[in-house]
């Protein structure tokens, strides 16, 4: 490595905490769930979105949305996010995630251990429920925990995710604002693609998200 390269690496990464670093903007994309749409699909899914009053928590439970489920192997949903998402991923004979860097694209940070990353629900399983999802069956309620195959899963700091919540982009949008307009393609995409509704509220703030793009 050149001198050069040295000071811009030095210069661009940050020690943020035990396993945590800032991300260069040279940096790997990282977590990219597949399936987001392009902008006018995501106005077209958007428009179409059936808005209504938000449901009730009464009955709800995580239990009631089985994850994580084994996908392959010993592998289940979230280590096959981890090696989908993350770089130069090494994993054990339990496909535990040994080391690996994962970046957060809600807040822009670069993580060296997995313990210090999240697997986001990108619709909360309270907002699914409280959007339709109440009236599911239990399988049905699993394929979406555990949806490999849209936008609906990534991985992001912990404590953010926590942050989070069982909000929607009404009330939580991802800090890192240049992302805004991805989390609401995602969301957006999740939504239509399960069938389920949204508030005034959040559609609006979806829009403005959309307009931002």
């Amino acid at each position: 490595m050149s001198i050069g390269r040295v000071g811009r690496v030095l210069a661009a990464v940050v020690v943020a905490g035990a396993g945590a670093l800032t991300l260069s903007p040279a940096a790997p994309a990282g977590a990219t769930p597949p399936g987001i749409p392009s902008k006018a699909t995501a106005q077209s899914q958007l428009n179409a979105l059936t808005v209504a009053a938000e449901g009730s928590m009464s009955g709800y439970s995580r239990d009631l949305f089985p994850h994580w489920i084994t996908i392959s192997g010993s592998c289940d949903t979230r280590e096959t996010v981890l090696k989908r998402d993350g770089t130069s991923v090494v994993t054990n004979s339990s496909c535990a995630a040994t080391s690996g860097r994962w970046y957060s694209p809600y807040d822009g940070a670069t993580w060296t251990a997995a313990s210090d990353v999240d697997i986001d629900h990108v619709v909360p399983l309270a907002e699914a429920w409280r959007s339709g999802a109440s009236g599911w069956t239990t399988a049905k309620r699993q394929s979406f925990a555990n949806d490999l195959s849209h936008p609906q899963l990534i991985a992001v700091t912990d404590n953010v995710n926590q942050a989070k919540g069982d909000q929607d982009p009404s009330t939580w949008q991802p800090p890192l604002t240049s992302y805004r307009c991805t989390y609401a393609k995602m969301w957006i995409n999740v939504k239509y693609t399960w069938g389920l509704k949204l508030q005034s509220a959040e559609k609006s703030a979806l829009q403005s998200m959309l307009n931002a793009c």
